[in-house]
């Protein structure tokens, strides 16, 4: 080949993988940056009184003498809104039949959407579910359920082929009445009435889920997540890297071995749906190492997910060492055991600790196989005595949960981005740490 065309080839690789860097960080920005913006929603947003009731009231944060006096505060302007509800009901009370039934039906509608925004309504009783006892905790959906509460849907099919989505004030539905005021009051004087502020709650991380993650936080989810990581990585790793090593150090080469080297590639392509089907019908319901869904059962099968790659990540770092390394420790006279054991795994240690990093970002991530073998919707945090036993929450299988099959599935996307953010927090930081234990042992190796 000449000179000038293995320059020029030599250019355009380099072009290329300059390109591929590029595009694959603008790729990455544009999948974290929602992600943070949105996800950082769960720690800093606008909150209400209601917000400050609540956490008073649940988790007895707040000082008690601000807080009444918050309450006091707004409670001037609600009265006004209780005044005009009073008095619309006397109102029905002296109209015929017929006309007291045309409002009855949209009155107890308007006070449903009203019990939205500020809460239980004057003189009622506190309702059994905890949704229901406070209004709108969070200034931005304070608005959309204002915006609900002012306007009606209504779809206009004049036309089959352009049918059109209508906003329809509620306020014509009263008109002529003594309620027809109370919409206009209501969308001027809502900050008023819910006294928005910042607030920083870092004890999303930390809290207790309340009332299926319409309040609290996601430590449940979280810690069951770190648990199920860690508890694969302790059954995957050992049995990983021995496997490495009797393949490399002392398996003969043959058909045996060689199915077995195609047996590992093969399951490192399985779907991880496979793998959870395989420990619910293994684990739980032909060796039954628990009674129902545990978090053991989960790390064993994580632990069969992340094996293949695990494996050939050792074996490649382990045939990586140069041969001299192990003639010259077999010369001073150690035993093949103790060369692989003071020279081998030593010098290839940072090849190893490379997929162990891939394989726990897989393993926290994976959802398929926990769903089956440890994960539930809603659960408490779990103590290092009830891993064998009991099934966890865990974030993978949560955010899955709450964005497909929550009943208040837009209420809640602020935790939905919150969990996913966390998520991503944990393996960055399992992965950092990892990497810094590389670096320290190739540093120590080095000299």
């Amino acid at each position: 080949m000449r000179l000038k065309t293995r320059k020029l080839l030599d250019k355009s690789f380099s072009s290329l993988g300059i390109i591929s860097i590029v595009l694959m960080g603008a790729t990455l920005l544009l999948i974290l940056v929602p992600i943070i913006l949105r996800g950082s929603q769960a720690f800093i947003f606008t909150g209400t009184i209601e917000h400050q009731k609540l956490m008073y009231n649940v988790w007895n944060r707040g000082d008690k003498e601000e807080l009444d006096a918050q309450i006091a505060k707004t409670e001037k302007k609600r009265m006004a809104v209780y005044g005009m509800l009073s008095r619309f009901e006397g109102e029905m009370k002296q109209m015929k039949r017929s006309e007291r039934r045309k409002y009855k039906k949209k009155f107890k509608n308007m006070e449903k959407l009203l019990r939205n925004i500020i809460g239980p309504l004057q003189g009622e009783r506190k309702p059994v579910l905890m949704r229901q006892q406070y209004g709108q905790t969070r200034w931005d959906r304070a608005e959309v359920k204002l915006h609900d509460f002012l306007y009606e849907v209504k779809w206009d099919y004049s036309d089959p082929d352009n049918v059109k989505k209508l906003y329809v004030p509620r306020r014509k539905q009263f008109e002529n009445t003594s309620l027809a005021e109370l919409f206009p009051y209501v969308e001027n004087n809502l900050e008023e009435m819910l006294n928005p502020h910042l607030v920083f709650y870092p004890q999303f991380l930390t809290d207790k889920s309340k009332d299926s993650h319409i309040f609290g936080g996601i430590w449940p989810e979280l810690l069951g997540t770190i648990y199920l990581t860690l508890g694969a990585m302790l059954f995957a790793v050992p049995i990983g890297v021995i496997t490495a090593i009797y393949f490399c150090e002392y398996a003969k080469p043959g058909p045996i071995i060689t199915f077995l080297r195609i047996c590992i590639s093969t399951l490192a392509g399985v779907p991880s749906i496979v793998f959870g089907l395989f420990g619910l019908a293994f684990f739980l319901n032909t060796i039954k190492i628990s009674e129902t869904k545990s978090v053991l059962a989960g790390s064993l099968t994580l632990a069969l997910l992340i094996l293949p790659t695990i494996i050939r990540a050792s074996e490649e770092a382990i045939l990586a060492v140069p041969q001299t390394y192990k003639e010259a420790s077999l010369a001073l006279g150690a035993g093949k055991w103790k060369t692989i054991m003071t020279v081998i795994l030593p010098a290839s240690l940072p090849g190893i600790i490379t997929g162990i990093i891939i394989s726990m970002g897989r393993a926290a991530g994976e959802t398929a196989p926990i769903i089956f073998t440890a994960a539930v919707s809603v659960g408490k945090a779990l103590n290092l005595d009830q891993v064998l036993t009991t099934p966890t929450p865990a974030l993978p299988w949560n955010i899955y949960n709450l964005c497909t099959e929550h009943e208040a599935v837009d209420e809640i996307r602020h935790v939905q981005y919150g969990m996913v953010l966390s998520l991503i927090a944990v393996v960055l930081i399992l992965n950092i740490g990892a990497i810094i234990m590389r670096a320290r042992i190739t540093k120590k190796l080095k000299g």
